[in-house]
């Protein structure tokens, strides 16, 4: 009796297990989706189980490096997922992704999860010097640069060929630099307006957690990061610092981060159930706060109240390029953060006679304001920097003089300015003479420095009167090693009476391009030419 009873009791307890089982969803119920995913998401590790519990969908979470996750999330032959086997993809941005594969990004389910912009994180020290010099104390991306070409600012930022924090940063620079309010175009990317603010960066890394690890193991390298808001706020917070961070969001705008969740299969019905319950359940407002207060990223939800810091503003949201070209151009001109030599730029400056009086004060405001006294915005992103080597050659009827600098403080922008100052007219013009002699300096340092970038600006207000003729330049240019004509460029600047065709011609002979001063300043000229092509 007792064994039949022991029976019945077994089986209404099985039916009884059985029913719930299936009505939680934990057998038959239950989907695994295999998510390629970015380092930036490890944070939300703690939520995943809650987000199995409550959809029946469990997350595997495979963590690539940025740079590793573009072509893995192109579409594999017979699989019906991304090449590497994943049905969804979970990224800090896809910016990069959509333009090398439009036509795959453009049939992929994309939900934004959670915002994060790109800021800066100063040393206390160093924001109240910049904020004093500033504005309103409010700070921009040109002070930025400014304060990186003085030496004042030295800063840590993931590489941008690797990261998308990194890339980020690097577009939110140049819009800022561009100035044009809108998104980069290729003819905005111009590396005299990025050279101050490279010079700054001390630190680079591959992922966003190794450049942290770095900037707190080595303290005295950099006083800024570079970062998402997310990762300086867990910075500060976390007790690694001797003192906290205080956080930057430059005034003329951040690039945004909206780490998208992508379904990679949208026409597999199973997996787009899965993906619709997992985009409903982190779209709530509960989700929404938890992952704010887990990952210190602000909410998509407009109606969740963020707290302490992300109530900040984020102001005017950058344009991400939406041309390949622009990004690869981009990428190309910053170069590698872990190679960085100076550049070299040699003026040839025009000083015969007809120079006297306004156009040799214009050419002294020109090096002036590239010296630091042009305060505007454009002033700022394009003047002289630390490290950059300048060679200033004086000449009228021959060469007068050469002379060059390594800035390295305001005493060497000071004998620049000295330099330029100095009197000495010549009575004629030798303009080809002095391009020859260029060549002559450029080869000579193309040849001891094979890594340095070297380049020729031209400034004339005459024709050619003296020395040798233009056809026996090009003669000498051609005799040159090929590695000088292939690296070494001339930027005429058309100034004055002098010959613009005679000048366009060498610009096109050396890989060059002129520019006009004479609907402008030569400031103007200058800070738009600094031998960038």
């Amino acid at each position: 009796m007792r064994r039949g009873r022991w029976a019945l009791a077994l089986c209404l307890t099985l039916t009884l297990t059985l029913t719930v089982t299936a009505c939680s969803g934990d057998d038959d119920e239950k989907t695994t989706l295999r998510v390629l995913a970015g380092p930036d998401l490890a944070v939300l590790e703690p939520l995943l189980d809650e987000l199995r519990d409550e959809t029946g969908v469990e997350l595997d979470m495979d963590y690539r490096a940025d740079a590793d996750t573009g072509d893995d999330l192109v579409p594999g032959t017979g699989t019906g997922k991304g090449g590497g086997g994943h049905d969804l993809a979970w990224l800090s941005t896809d910016r990069s992704f959509r333009l090398r594969h439009k036509d795959t990004a453009q049939r992929l389910l994309r939900t934004p999860t959670m915002l994060s912009p790109v800021v800066v994180g100063l040393r206390p020290d160093v924001a109240r010097e910049l904020r004093a010099k500033s504005r309103e104390g409010r700070l921009s991306w040109a002070d930025i640069a400014d304060a990186a070409a003085t030496g004042t600012v030295r800063f840590g930022m993931a590489d941008p060929r690797q990261t998308g924090s990194g890339l980020a940063a690097l577009v939110g620079v140049a819009t800022a630099a561009a100035g044009t309010g809108g998104a980069l175009r290729e003819n905005d990317v111009s590396c005299d307006r990025l050279r101050g603010f490279r010079s700054g960066q001390k630190l680079t890394a591959d992922s966003t957690r190794d450049l942290l690890d770095d900037f707190v193991d080595h303290p005295g390298t950099a006083n800024a990061l570079i970062t998402y808001e997310s990762d300086l706020l867990a910075l500060n917070s976390g007790g690694r610092l001797k003192e906290k961070l205080e956080i930057v969001r430059p005034q003329d705008g951040m690039v945004l981060a909206d780490f998208p969740l992508l379904l990679l299969d949208p026409d597999d019905p199973g997996r787009r159930a899965a993906y619709d319950k997992v985009v409903e359940w982190l779209q709530r407002d509960s989700v929404q706060e938890k992952i704010m207060r887990t990952a210190l990223r602000r909410p998509v939800s407009p109606s969740v109240r963020r707290d302490g810091q992300l109530r900040a503003p984020v102001g005017n949201a950058l344009f991400f390029p939406d041309q390949l070209a622009v990004v690869e151009r981009l990428l190309d001109d910053y170069g590698d953060p872990r190679r960085r030599v100076p550049d070299q730029v040699i003026f040839l400056l025009d000083f015969s006679g007809s120079m006297r009086g306004e156009r040799m004060k214009a050419l002294r405001e020109a090096f002036a304001d590239l010296s630091g006294a042009d305060s505007s915005a454009t002033g700022k992103f394009a003047r002289f920097y630390q490290g950059e080597r300048l060679t200033v050659v004086r000449f009228g009827g021959r060469v007068l003089e050469e002379k060059t600098v390594t800035v390295g403080g305001q005493k060497d922008l000071t004998t620049l300015a000295d330099l330029v100052a100095r009197g000495g007219y010549g009575d004629a013009t030798a303009v080809w003479t002095a391009l020859d002699h260029g060549y002559r300096t450029a080869s000579t340092v193309v040849a001891d420095d094979p890594e340095r970038a070297v380049s020729i600006v031209l400034m004339t207000d005459g024709e050619n009167n003296s020395g040798i003729a233009y056809e026996e330049f090009v003669r000498r240019y051609e005799a040159r090693a090929a590695e000088t004509r292939a690296a070494v460029h001339t930027y005429p600047v058309h100034f004055g009476e002098a010959d613009a065709g005679a000048l366009r011609r060498a610009a096109t002979k050396t890989g060059g391009r002129m520019v006009d001063a004479r609907g402008s300043s030569l400031s103007e000229a200058f800070k738009e030419i600094r031998g960038c092509r």
